[in-house]
């Protein structure tokens, strides 16, 4: 029998850090508060095993990072779809202000495994072991994924702030 109030005290301790990780992987706070609350609805749905695990909310956090990428992947899709559509029309866009671009764009430029592997590892300080059971990929996996999206990272940073100094004339 499922307690409600258990899941009340679960849900009022870990949804700020699950949000918060969700954030960092999508780079849109819309979009991560609504993969956080559909996870939170299927771990209701299913809190009479899950409550048993020795680490629910990892499983709540990946399963609301599985949502956000699946439907980023498939907003992209449809994005790819729709220039088809208008290349006859196409005209220039600008490309976002120096103000947006921080830390969560350069997050949004890594491949989604790189993106949860940093998020996870970096602001949630889970160790490579647990990433890899979450994610359900070999240690040595997370490990590269990590060393690529470092690698990637710096050079997003590193590229932008170049384009932001100053020219001296």
């Amino acid at each position: 029998m499922i307690d409600p109030r258990e899941f009340d005290a679960f849900y009022l301790e870990a949804r700020q850090r699950v949000l918060r990780c969700v954030f960092l992987v999508t780079g849109d706070l819309a979009e991560a508060q609504d993969a956080t609350q559909e996870a939170f609805v299927r771990a209701w749905q299913r809190w009479d095993r899950i409550a048993s695990y020795v680490d629910p909310e990892a499983w709540v956090r990946m399963v609301a990072c599985r949502i956000a990428v699946g439907r980023w992947r498939s907003l992209k899709r449809r994005a790819a779809a729709l220039r088809l559509l208008r290349a006859g029309s196409a005209r220039a866009v600008d490309g976002p202000s120096s103000q947006r671009l921080d830390i969560v764009v350069a997050l949004r430029a890594l491949p989604a495994g790189q993106r949860i592997a940093i998020v996870l590892h970096y602001f949630v300080g889970m160790p490579i072991a647990e990433i890899a059971q979450q994610t359900e990929v070999a240690e040595g996996t997370v490990k590269a994924r990590l060393s690529r999206g470092r690698k990637a990272l710096a050079g997003l940073l590193d590229s932008r702030a170049h384009q932001e100094e100053p020219s001296h004339v």
